[in-house]
């Protein structure tokens, strides 16, 4: 019973003495250089495109159309969050945004549709791509 106690601190005596250093040691530095860090290519973003809700808006202004555009929020199950005409909507900007020089889309309309292959409910914007001159 009395070893049990030596053998205790013999243990934590050597075990403490693999921490520290001996000052007759040469310290090794554990300091790692840091490695420059790579220079990220600047993301170039497409200018916002703003919806235009009222055709009226566009009178007097020059531009030109591009094409039509979509945007869908779907609900692929019962179980799922519901279709989402915000993220509809912000996906049809997102989409007009590729197509060149747009920088406005005239919205048609938003709706929520039942019954569209893969979406048990499904939100859909439609609307036209423009490139609205600012003059």
């Amino acid at each position: 019973m009395r070893a049990l106690p030596i053998c205790l601190l013999a243990l934590m005596l050597s075990g403490c003495s693999l921490l520290s250093r001996s000052p007759v040691e040469p310290a090794q530095s554990s300091a790692v250089t840091p490695k420059p860090e790579p220079v990220k290519p600047k993301v170039i973003r497409p200018a916002p495109v703003r919806i235009i809700t009222d055709a009226q808006d566009l009178v007097g202004k020059p531009f030109r159309d591009l094409g039509e555009v979509t945007g869908e929020s779907c609900q692929a199950s019962n179980q799922d969050s519901p279709p989402n005409i915000p993220t509809a909507r912000k996906r049809m900007q997102i989409n007009a945004a590729k197509k060149a020089k747009a920088n406005a889309v005239l919205l048609h309309s938003c709706e929520v549709t039942s019954g569209t292959p893969g979406c048990y409910r499904q939100a859909i914007c439609v609307g036209s791509a423009l490139d609205v001159s600012a003059k």
